[in-house]
């Protein structure tokens, strides 16, 4: 297995540590509270038990840290016997100078405290590895399933242009068959989008290609009722965009903003950053409130916020407004090049 694959948490982080020691200093709380024979707590029991544990946690976890490709190389029992290893001889040296300071007489009380902190730190290891162990089986599962429902999320978006898009066609086979045969070679660029599910971020630039065949065919239809306009930002071409979610907004601007107006109108999309974000318009025309076409609108628009919460999180955000007669879709989404890893891992 891979690094990445590792049930075991990167020690190297200083969040993965930080959230180590207060484990522990919880622990050594409990334990001289229970030890205490008068009062709540006995504070000099629980000083020298952090300053143990606190250092033989801190040794140990510097160590995996170091070895942590070599262990992540290793089987799960391997790893797991040689962290615990790793750990028990950590507890063996610091008890044995630690005893051999407060108690130098005393060689058969040293044994045995040695003996009862190493049965200790083995339990106590072994049941932490476990944690880890579920915890990186669940996160496992977890991914496959989020795996399985992006790729039903992306499948389930088809295009419903399409009879409209083949009489379209039909029509210019006989007047203008070059034009039939673009028109063809983009609408199947679209369904073999819509049926690609295996990648879940593309660049923008290709989603933005794929919008302007979409747009190719909607303006052979439409004709001069369509009018286009495009303010994209220079650099963000790598930017990373679930595939599929630019393209339904534009259909339904089509769909809900220009088909149902005589005179047509404007769709406006754009692209840019913003410090941390990547901020993504479309804009049409406000649709009629007599117009009952809101349900796949509002479908195309929850479709597309479950895909962005499931890759990115909280920091996604899609909204939508009206504001003098011009119906408004922002997407912000951090950014990120297509291709990287996702951050949101243990």
């Amino acid at each position: 297995m891979t690094e990445s694959e590792f049930f075991v948490p990167d020690l190297c982080r200083v969040r993965a540590v930080f959230l180590l020691l207060v484990t522990s200093e919880l622990l050594v709380l409990v334990l001289a509270i229970v030890q205490a024979e008068r009062g709540w707590i006995d504070w000099n029991y629980f000083g020298l038990l952090s300053l143990f544990v606190q250092w033989t946690t801190l040794t140990s976890a510097a160590l995996i840290c170091l070895l942590r490709s070599r262990l992540a190389r290793m089987s799960v029992s391997g790893a797991t016997t040689t962290i615990v290893a790793i750990v028990l001889l950590d507890v063996l040296a610091f008890s044995l100078f630690a005893d051999s300071v407060l108690h130098p007489q005393d060689g058969v009380a040293v044994w045995q405290g040695v003996a009862k902190k190493m049965l200790l730190a083995l339990l106590i290891v072994l049941m932490v590895l476990r944690y880890f162990y579920l915890q990186h089986q669940w996160q496992q599962q977890r991914e496959a399933e989020m795996q399985a429902h992006l790729a039903s999320l992306q499948a389930r978006i088809q295009p419903h242009f399409l009879f409209n898009s083949m009489n379209t066609i039909a029509s210019l086979i006989a007047i203008n068959p070059e034009r039939a045969e673009e028109a063809v070679l983009d609408l199947s660029e679209l369904f073999r989008a819509s049926l690609r599910t295996g990648d879940q971020l593309i660049p923008l630039s290709r989603e933005l290609a794929l919008c302007q065949r979409y747009l190719a065919i909607e303006a052979l239809r439409l004709g001069d009722r369509l009018k286009l306009e495009w303010q994209i930002e220079e650099g963000l071409e790598h930017q990373a965009i679930p595939p599929l979610t630019l393209q339904p907004l534009v259909e339904n601007a089509i769909y809900h903003g220009i088909q149902p107006r005589p005179d047509g109108g404007t769709v406006r999309i754009e692209a840019q950053a913003k410090g941390e974000f990547v901020y993504l318009l479309v804009q049409n025309p406000k649709p009629d409130q007599n117009n009952q076409q809101h349900d796949g609108n509002r479908m195309a628009l929850a479709n597309i916020q479950s895909r962005l919460r499931a890759l990115f999180g909280e920091p996604a955000v899609l909204k939508h407004s009206h504001q003098h007669d011009v119906y408004t879709v922002t997407l912000r989404l951090p950014r990120r090049k297509a291709g990287e890893q996702s951050a949101r891992k243990q």
